[in-house]
């Protein structure tokens, strides 16, 4: 694994004029090429660490696998100097990724639509029923939910620059925690978990980010069958409506006593 932290030097100044050079803790990010079977697929920036279930989180999110034994192995690739090159080998029965995933450019932190070559296709893809998950959650546990996943923010402590999905028990439990530069990797991260450990589809549960909720969060929280998603920020207005249609249920605005309900309320009971 890749180092997660660098130390840089700083110059810090203040409107007093006070001026000083001391070291910083920065993020590491750096590209993850992501190869199956030898062949290319993608390159997508991240901070190192967890690589396999980022991989894994990614095909599960873009349709290719679906659970643990779809995978025969993952591996960083031998002809590398550094762990940047990760090649997955697909079980016998799964088919190869479409050639429409691939793609000859690095993606940014930022980016989580990648392999789909339209909203319509997002939407239609969906191997749970997330609609029928009978799930309730009180607006008490969600709202320790924010706190809990800062708490288990070790690397944020030290850079204050990288983002954290978590996955929480009706209870508000945490399950399972990870953190990225990028939002959607981290969601990757903790979905490639899930499906490692074989507990897909994920019903039951909630997943919190700690940013906004944007429609790729959404859809990727959908395809592990995540009934539902809850973040510190806003939704986008996509997010909502891909939220209304698959019939999850979906908070923002999630900071101490208050919160927003854009979808699925009547999950939210007292």
């Amino acid at each position: 694994m890749g180092r997660i932290t660098v130390r840089k030097p700083v110059l810090r100044l203040s409107t007093a004029g006070v001026r000083g050079r001391r070291p910083d803790t920065l993020a590491v990010e750096e590209p993850l090429e992501i190869r199956v079977a030898g062949r290319p697929l993608t390159i997508t920036m991240r901070t190192p660490g967890d690589d396999f279930d980022l991989v894994a989180g990614f095909l599960a999110a873009e349709g290719v696998i679906g659970r643990a034994d779809d995978l025969r192995a993952l591996r960083y690739c031998a002809d590398t100097t550094e762990q940047n090159t990760l090649d997955v080998v697909l079980a016998d029965h799964v088919p190869p990724p479409d050639p429409g995933m691939t793609r000859a450019f690095a993606t940014t932190s930022a980016c989580g639509l990648c392999g789909k070559s339209s909203i319509e296709a997002l939407r239609a893809d969906r191997p749970y029923d997330v609609a029928a998950d009978p799930v309730e959650v009180s607006p008490a546990v969600l709202a320790r939910l924010p706190e809990r996943l800062r708490r288990a923010q070790r690397v944020f402590d030290r850079t204050g620059g990288l983002h954290a999905a978590g996955l929480f028990d009706a209870d508000g439990e945490l399950l399972a925690v990870r953190e990225d530069v990028g939002r959607h990797n981290a969601v990757d991260k903790v979905v490639g978990w899930a499906l490692r450990a074989g507990l897909l589809p994920l019903s039951g549960r909630i997943l919190m980010v700690s940013g906004r909720a944007s429609f790729e969060l959404t859809q990727k929280a959908m395809q592990a069958g995540v009934p539902v998603l809850a973040a510190v920020s806003a939704p986008s207005s996509l997010a909502v409506e891909l939220a209304e249609d698959a019939g999850m249920t979906l908070v923002g605005f999630l900071r101490g006593e208050t919160m927003n309900v854009y979808a699925g309320a009547h999950r939210v009971v007292t």
